[in-house]
């Protein structure tokens, strides 16, 4: 599932971890590279003032950071009309003097500014060679910044549509979901109109403008994978290089396709940890987990003694005995890498019959208020139409008849995000576009290879991603003419979180440095488990 969880807010809880050696074939980058190695276009020259670029005035604004703002239009396609403004932030490069130039940054769900100055080692080491620039999507600002939006409504947990099913439980959700969305809209006021993508990647080519480059360089990763899919599709000739990481698949037009693309992954993630659980001595479960979980959902013990009903008869603190809707809800959340120890745990005690740990995974979070417009703003971009309730309940049946342990109830997650919203700006997925706002589409609009000769995108992909199925991203990748794909072991946002241990030579980090930095595509095109080896530490 693509969960508005940004990977950064994982990243801080996490514990940090000793670094790896560097695997022989990742072979270190050098110190970066003097003027004389930058890589331009042939013929044009560094743009005076990359430390003070025009169009955005700079101010320091603590943490190491230099804090702008970029005035936009709410609607491109009416550069005239009511305007708002983006925030960025600059992370400067040492030494100005061998800056190849600028890097721009957007780490996905939530603030990228704020997440950076929580924990900057996620993308410190790009300042190495680069002005690195973080840009902030519509209605998303740094700390106490008039341009974050504050809903006034807290947003519902999707997992509520997940253990209580029912029309009634559907027609409450939908309205908790409204009234967040209304907030929403009164908060952002016109600029409600512009939070898609399509808006986005127009304010991210404003950005390469006022920052004085001719191509774009861009990092994205999770959501801000959709903000460089945009760009790709409508500045494709403007794009010197661009790593895109947890990517989701938004070239898929059938919701259906897409439900089914989540279930599967779910399936797929929940085998990768049975196989990581045989391989561990400190694992807790004595037999398979697949087996120790079907065993649970059918009420019996592994030694095939009954245990009253669908489940152990021992109840949690709220006094309820977890359905099958809640075990699996409890599943599917415990299947993120970093939280195997605690699923295996959980299960383990369920085996025994006490379910207090399993029934605390699949507890709802807490409301928060004010909440943040990323789930509206998500819905414009891949759901802005929500199906009936009877006919999602005929695509259930049909996910449950491919996925059936876990993997049907993802639907109900990603339902829910967009359950109840109205009608909005909507930039579809998989379907003809609008054109750019002077743009560079049309027959022969293609990205061009880097200024080095190389390929100018790379798409990475982890086979543990369960926010963004990797089937998805493959999908994406093949679409990008000349794209090259590095697969890796880890989940979602592995680069970020392997930066936030301290990882610095492993070998996905290291073949992205030298992609964006020399152009050079990987001599493998796939990367081992290099968090995923200690789970407990893992994304």
């Amino acid at each position: 599932m693509i969960r508005a969880t940004a990977v950064l807010a994982a990243a801080v809880a996490a514990t940090a971890v000793p670094a790896v050696p560097a695997l022989p074939e990742a072979r270190r980058l050098p110190p970066a590279p003097g003027p004389a190695a930058a890589a331009r276009p042939e013929g044009v020259a560094r743009p005076e003032g990359v430390a003070r670029p025009e169009g955005v005035v700079w101010w320091e604004c603590g943490d190491g950071l230099r804090c702008g703002k970029l005035s936009v239009p709410v609607d491109w396609a009416r550069p005239r009309g009511p305007r708002t403004t983006v925030d960025v932030a600059r992370m400067a490069a040492p030494d100005p003097a061998r800056s190849l130039g600028t890097l721009v940054v957007n780490t996905g769900a939530g603030s990228t500014v704020q997440g950076v100055r929580e924990r900057p080692d996620t993308v410190s080491e790009l300042a190495r060679w680069f002005d690195v620039v973080f840009m902030e999507p519509r209605g998303i600002g740094d700390r106490g910044s008039a341009a974050m939006v504050r809903c006034s409504v807290p947003q519902p947990d999707p997992r509520r549509l997940q253990v209580a099913p029912g029309q009634a439980s559907w027609r409450s959700y939908a309205r908790d979901n409204a009234a967040y969305d209304r907030s929403c809209r009164i908060a952002s006021g016109p600029a409600y109109e512009g939070l898609t993508s399509w808006q986005v990647a127009h304010d991210l080519d404003a950005l390469r403008a006022a920052l004085g480059e001719p191509r774009l360089r861009y990092f994205g990763n999770s959501y801000g994978a959709v903000y460089g899919q945009a760009y790709l599709e409508l500045f494709p000739r403007r794009v010197e290089r661009m790593y895109l990481e947890g990517v989701p698949d938004h070239t898929q037009a059938g919701l259906g396709r897409r439900l089914i693309a989540h279930a599967r992954a779910a399936e797929r993630q929940l085998a990768a940890f049975r196989d990581w659980c045989a391989s561990r001595i400190d694992c807790p479960l004595d037999d398979d987990a697949v087996s120790v979980l079907d065993d649970l959902l059918d009420g019996r013990a592994p030694d095939g003694r009954a245990l009253g009903g669908r489940l152990p008869d021992r109840r949690v603190s709220d006094g309820r005995v977890p359905d099958e809707r809640r075990i699996v809800a409890a599943v599917l959340a415990g299947l993120a890498p970093q939280r195997w120890p605690e699923l295996a745990h959980a299960l383990s005690a369920a085996e025994e019959g006490d379910t207090r740990a399993l029934a605390a995974l699949a507890a709802e979070s807490e409301p928060v208020a004010p909440a943040m417009v990323t789930r509206s703003s998500w819905c414009h971009d891949f759901m802005p139409a929500v199906p009936g309730y009877r006919r999602f309940l005929a695509m259930e049946a049909r996910l449950r008849e491919l996925a059936p342990r876990v993997g049907w109830l993802t639907g109900r997650y990603e339902i829910g995000r967009c359950l109840g919203l109205t009608a909005g700006p909507s930039w579809l997925p998989g379907r003809a576009r609008p054109a750019a706002a002077g743009g560079d589409r049309g027959p022969a609009a293609r990205t061009e290879r880097g200024s080095g000769g190389g390929p100018s995108v790379m798409v990475g992909i982890g086979r543990l991603d369960i926010d963004s199925p990797p089937s998805g991203a493959a999908r994406v990748a093949a679409r990008v003419p000349g794209a090259v794909v590095l697969w890796h072991g880890d989940g979602h946002g592995a680069y970020l979180l392997q930066g936030a241990r301290k990882l610095r030579a492993t070998c996905l980090r290291t073949r992205v440095h030298d992609f964006l930095v020399n152009g050079t595509p990987p001599p493998r095109t796939s990367c081992p488990a290099e968090l995923t080896a200690d789970p407990g530490s893992s994304g």
